[in-house]
C-alpha cells in the first residue's frame, strides 16, 4: 500500500520560509531532544505490546505489520492523517469528512489555507508521537510524509505513506490531486475536480499581453521562476520581472531596484495590502505608489491546490479593471 512519488527539487518560492508563515511540513516537524527521547521510549513500549498510558487510549499496541499486512490495507482508508498544510487542503477536498483523523495546526487558518472553513471541527495534530500512536493512521499523506522526524521516530513502516511532490505548476497540481484521490479511495472525485479546473481555466483571458509584473513580498522578497505564482503569471499573459533579470525562485530586491525596474504591475498578498508591521511597510513606500497593484489572497498561492483557478481568474479580473480605468 505504501506509495511514494518523486520529490520536486523546486522550492515553493514563497517568502513564507523566511517569516512566520512557514510551510506546514516545516512548521509541524520541529522537535526537541526531549521529544525524541520520549518517542524512543514509546517505540520500546509499542514493541513490547504494553498498554500506553497518558494521552494514548487504553489499547494494546500492535506489532509491526508485515509486507503482506500492509498490502491488505482497506482500499478506502478510514484514519487519514495529513502532515503538511498543502496536503491538508488536498485531503479536505477529496476525502470524506469521517475519513480524516488529523490535520496540521495551520489547516484552520483562513490566511494560510483555502480549506480553513472545511477544517473546522476536525482533529488537529500537535506534533506529538503519542497522538500519532493513538490515531494509528491507515494512511499518512505529506510532501513528503516520510520526511517527518516525529513519524520516523514511531516506526513509519507500520503506516501506509503517500509522499507527494511539491506542486509549483498546474500539471503538478493535477498530478497531486489524482494521486491523493486514488489513495483516499475517491478517484472519480479527483477526476471530476481536475475536469472542473480545466473548464474554469479554458475561459481564462490572457490579458497581460506580455506586460511585466513583480510578485513583491514582505521585507522585499521577490518570487522568481519555477514557482506557483510564476506559473500563474505566464498563464494570464504576464512576464515575471524576476525572469527578465535572471533572478532565482526567491530573492531580495531592494526598494531602489524596484523603482528603477518600473514593472507594469506589483502583485502583493492581501495580508500586506495594509501596513501592519515593518516587514510590510516598504511595500507602501511613496516611490511605489504609482505602480498599479494586483492583490491576491495568500491562501490561494501558498500551496498548489484547486484554488489555483480562483487566483488566476482574480489576477486576470484585476488587470481588466485596470485597463478599463486607464482608457
Amino acid at each position: 500500500m505504501t506509495r511514494r512519488c518523486r520529490r520536486s527539487a523546486a522550492p515553493f518560492g514563497r517568502e513564507a520560509t523566511h517569516d512566520r508563515k512557514t510551510h506546514g511540513s516545516e512548521r509541524d516537524s520541529k522537535g526537541s531532544g526531549a521529544l525524541i527521547a520520549s518517542v524512543r521510549r514509546l517505540a520500546v513500549i509499542a514493541a513490547a505490546s504494553v498498554v500506553v498510558a497518558g494521552t494514548l487510549s487504553a489499547t494494546a499496541t500492535r506489532p509491526l505489520p508485515s509486507t503482506r499486512a500492509m498490502s491488505a490495507t482497506p482500499a478506502v482508508p478510514q484514519r487519514i492523517m495529513s502532515m503538511n498544510l498543502c496536503t491538508d487542503q488536498l485531503v479536505l477536498a477529496l476525502a470524506d469528512r469521517q475519513q480524516i483523523a488529523g490535520l496540521t495546526r495551520n489547516a484552520t487558518d483562513p490566511g494560510m489555507s483555502d480549506q480553513a472553513a472545511a477544517a473546522q471541527g476536525l482533529p488537529v495534530l500537535r506534533n506529538s508521537a503519542e497522538q500519532i500512536l493513538a490515531i494509528d493512521p491507515d494512511l499518512v499523506v505529506g510532501m513528503p510524509a516520510s520526511s517527518s522526524p516525529v513519524l520516523a521516530a514511531v516506526a513509519p513502516q507500520r503506516y501506509p505513506l503517500l509522499d507527494l511532490e511539491t506542486a509549483n505548476r498546474l500539471d503538478q497540481i493535477y498530478r497531486t490531486i489524482d494521486e491523493t484521490a486514488a489513495a483516499v479511495g475517491h478517484p472519480v472525485r479527483g477526476a471530476a475536480l481536475i475536469a472542473g479546473m480545466k473548464r474554469d481555466l479554458a475561459t481564462l483571458p490572457r490579458l497581460g499581453r506580455g506586460r511585466v509584473a513583480a510578485y513583491y513580498q514582505r521585507r522585499g522578497y521577490m518570487t522568481g521562476t519555477g514557482t506557483l505564482v510564476d506559473d500563474m503569471m505566464t498563464r494570464v499573459g504576464l512576464t515575471n520581472l524576476a525572469k527578465t533579470l535572471g533572478k532565482p525562485p526567491l530573492s531580495q530586491f531592494s526598494l531602489e531596484e524596484m523603482v528603477a525596474a518600473r514593472p507594469d504591475f506589483l502583485i502583493v498578498e492581501r495580508a500586506t495590502n495594509v501596513v501592519d508591521d515593518q516587514g510590510s511597510e516598504m511595500l507602501h513606500h511613496p516611490a511605489l505608489s504609482d505602480i498599479p497593484r494586483i492583490v491576491v489572497q495568500e491562501a490561494w498561492t501558498v500551496c498548489g491546490s484547486p484554488a489555483y483557478t480562483r487566483a488566476a481568474h482574480s489576477i486576470a479580473a484585476q488587470i481588466a479593471r485596470h485597463d478599463r480605468a486607464v482608457r
